[in-house]
């Protein structure tokens, strides 16, 4: 054989050999295309677990700090209502005879000391003598006539009532006249 009859008898068995193989359809698949595919799905399912995960956590904080301030203004609140205790006494002894002015003069210098201090954690006094009843401020104790003063008024406090940056700690305990 010659080299040239040997070149078309390889040319020849390559023809066959594509012939036998299947040819490609265009509409077919490419594996490497759909593995491309796959792994940019699971990139995105990734991704968004990440996203979902990272807002989770944002709530978390944003819950646990919300829950520690409130704790912290409960715990003051707790410690502020044990104190009013002391200021309602320190106030009825203020008001009780003294011989001694000095002694006088001393208690009321401790005594405004400690307002001043609930003043500085942002305890402020309901007002409430006579002013109009207001049953989210007040606790009426007793009703009674009284033309000097208008109706639904508060005539006499009891016990003075106090708030904590706005929020009601205790009512004040009053009269009402001319409910």
């Amino acid at each position: 054989m010659s080299k040239h009859e040997e070149q078309e008898a390889a040319v020849q068995e390559e023809e066959i050999l594509q012939e036998e193989q299947p040819a490609q359809e265009p509409d077919a698949p490419d594996p490497l295309q759909e593995e491309l595919e796959q792994l940019k799905k699971e990139n995105q399912e990734l991704n968004d677990r990440l996203l979902r995960s990272a807002a989770e956590f944002d709530n978390y904080r944003k819950r646990t700090q919300k829950e520690k301030t409130e704790m912290s203004a409960y715990g003051k609140s707790l410690c502020i209502t044990e104190i009013l205790g002391v200021v309602d006494n320190f106030e009825r002894g203020l008001a009780a005879e003294c011989q001694d002015p000095d002694f006088k003069k001393g208690m009321e210098l401790i005594f405004q000391q400690l307002s001043s201090s609930l003043q500085k954690l942002g305890v402020e006094e309901i007002p409430a003598l006579n002013e109009p009843f207001d049953p989210e401020l007040h606790n009426a104790i007793k009703q009674m006539e009284d033309d000097s003063f208008g109706e639904n008024t508060v005539c006499q406090v009891l016990q003075k009532g106090y708030r904590l940056e706005g929020k009601v700690i205790r009512h004040a305990m009053v009269v009402v006249a001319n409910p």
